[in-house]
């Protein structure tokens, strides 16, 4: 915002931009005022400009892939005694952030090529008893051994998993299997539930309303 007034403050004039932003002038030019004036800044903002080269350079020095924590603990071992959130603060401050290694796990995969269903629920997730509506999706929680996908089926009303199944792939398979043991759990009536999913491949719409049809008769 700062530097939005700086770079149109020539055509404009500084309260004008300011009587349309949500800043006010004196702000601004405090702003001005403590950057010619290093002396002026508070104590958290002089202790972050030391703070600020010692992570990038502790950062650059181990090859751009030190994350938060590890960043953290190299300076306190250099002597820097600073807090764990600090770093955080100062890094997004910065911009920077560590490499991720592997590939960051999928849920959804929608196919283009299957057809999508009217949305029945139409964003409304209200049922007025159980075995009404139903819901389902699936996650990865990361493990000691890496990631797994867990799948489960929600009965609206009630807010409770009904069926859950874990899988080290996402297959459909095992989104099926957790749609199966809520139907077992909780037999619902013929023609009266409604079971919404997203429209990911592994447990779209066709594949779940055939288990349903299958399993309830």
């Amino acid at each position: 915002m700062i530097r939005f007034i700086e770079d149109h403050r020539a055509d404009h004039g500084v309260e004008l931009i300011c009587r349309v932003l949500p800043i006010a002038p004196a702000t601004f030019y405090d702003h001005l005022a403590k950057r010619a004036d290093p002396s002026r800044l508070s104590d958290r903002a002089k202790r972050d400009e030391e703070l600020k080269p010692e992570i990038e350079r502790v950062f650059e020095e181990n090859l751009s892939a030190y994350g938060v924590r590890k960043v953290w603990h190299q300076m306190r071992r250099e002597g820097f005694d600073t807090a764990r959130c600090t770093v955080v603060r100062l890094m997004k401050d910065i911009g920077i952030e560590c490499v991720v290694r592997g590939k960051q796990p999928k849920t959804t995969i929608p196919d283009k090529a299957l057809p999508c269903p009217l949305d029945k629920v139409n964003r409304q997730f209200h049922a007025p008893a159980p075995n009404v509506l139903r819901v389902s999706d699936f996650t990865y929680v990361a493990t000691w051994q890496g990631f797994v996908y867990v799948a489960f089926v929600i009965d609206v009303f009630a807010c409770r998993i009904v069926g859950w199944r874990v899988s080290r792939t996402a297959s459909a398979g095992f989104v099926l299997d957790a749609l199966e043991q809520a139907i077992h759990q909780r037999r619902p009536a013929q023609d009266q539930l409604v079971h919404h999913s997203d429209r990911g491949s592994q447990g779209g719409f066709n594949r779940s309303s055939h288990h349903i049809r299958l399993y309830s008769v």
